[in-house]
């Protein structure tokens, strides 16, 4: 059963990043960025299309050259989700991508150079209402604060984020988001929590290089669970060394963990033993494959037996009990009917799609209502 958060969400500016709201109390979005290279069109166009069909609600794309920036304007004609482009140094990479139609700048101001070249391209933000991001790293700090610190510390990653703050500041533009990415979840955690107190606009979630699938999963999960349990971020990104819609996956599989967002099924599985009346995880593996494609929200669980079976199933949209000869299967928390294991994924797998458009037009119907009222 879908319930509501907890969550007290700190109150941030809201900023649009194309037409995706963020902070404000907006739905925290889901980011992620391409690792084609950005001159490949037709690659990185079909890697962003995978992306938003995974549930990415923006994506990054580095714009390291003039050549990249003019390539990126191709992609953007191609593309529905919102773009942010990923730029150092180069401030006419920035204004070239600007008009090019650009949702986002993620650029750090002091890192662009003489006054004349940031105000160039903040006020080109400004004229256009491109909202920028401000990213920190703990990779790259500023020379002058490795040496005052000796090492990437938390007061870092804030003294660094506040110094481009007070050039946006400087120059009245108000229109961004921070983010103060390390890959140490304690820094990370320790730096983002300092620096929610001191400024008012969104916050862009992440523990940046986490690692691989696995490990990388595991470090996002404490270090950005942490955080959105505080209340803190507005948006986020799942950095992994792995396909980039696996870091989409992951940042869903977050929100909807702590009840933030909705999307798709929320799977209830037993991790089976010796008392499963049918395969537990092959049945897993099986529905999560073929169900990706839906959105409507939904509870399912599957278990294999019948000491929690019944129990959770009760409490699910559709629940699977695992007996013997047959396993129970329950819709909206009362026993419907019988599946037997010879087609037990099929069967599963058709009564979920039809559960889905029900409750999907079921919905509809609701906001075409609120709509005519």
């Amino acid at each position: 059963m879908q319930f509501e958060s907890p969550i007290v969400r700190r109150v941030s500016r809201q900023i649009m990043v194309g037409n995706v709201p963020v902070g404000g109390g907006a739905p925290i979005s889901v980011q992620s960025m391409t690792n084609t290279e950005t001159c490949d069109v037709a690659a990185t166009v079909d890697q962003i299309q995978r992306l938003e069909r995974a549930g990415a609600d923006i994506v990054r794309v580095s714009v390291p050259s003039m050549d990249a920036a003019e390539a990126f304007g191709e992609i953007k004609k191609q593309v529905n989700v919102p773009l942010v482009a990923d730029i150092h140094f180069d401030y006419r990479i920035a204004l070239r991508v600007a008009d090019l139609g650009v949702d986002c700048l993620r650029i750090n101001p002091g890192n662009i150079g003489r006054e004349h070249r940031i105000r160039a391209v903040v006020d080109k933000a400004r004229d256009l209402n491109i909202p920028i991001r401000i990213g920190v790293n703990a990779g790259s700090l500023e020379k002058d604060l490795q040496k005052k610190y000796g090492e990437p510390t938390p007061d870092a990653l804030v003294e660094s984020a506040l110094r481009h703050v007070d050039i946006l500041d400087s120059l009245n533009f108000q229109d961004f988001k921070v983010s103060v990415k390390a890959s140490d979840i304690f820094m990370a955690t320790a730096a983002y929590r300092k620096l929610a107190t001191q400024i008012e606009q969104p916050l862009h979630l992440g523990i940046t290089e986490a690692g691989g699938l696995r490990a990388g999963t595991v470090k996002s999960a404490i270090g950005l669970g942490a955080l959105l349990l505080d209340g803190i971020g507005d948006t986020l990104r799942v950095s992994l060394a792995a396909d980039p819609v696996e870091e989409v996956k992951v940042g869903w599989d977050l929100l909807k963990s702590l009840r933030l967002r909705t999307k798709g099924i929320n799977f209830i599985a037993c991790p089976s033993c010796s008392r499963q009346n049918f395969d537990v995880v092959k049945t897993m593996n099986e529905l999560e494959t073929r169900l990706e494609d839906i959105t409507t929200p939904l509870d399912v669980a599957v278990i294999g037996c019948i000491v929690n079976g019944p129990g959770e199933a009760k409490e699910a949209d559709i629940g699977l009990a695992g007996g013997t000869p047959s396993h129970a299967i329950y819709v909206d928390g009362q026993p419907d009917r019988k599946f037997k294991n010879d087609n037990l994924v099929d069967d599963l797998e058709k009564l979920i799609r039809e559960k889905a458009a029900q409750k999907a037009a079921q919905e509809a119907s609701i906001i075409a209502k609120e709509t005519i009222e």
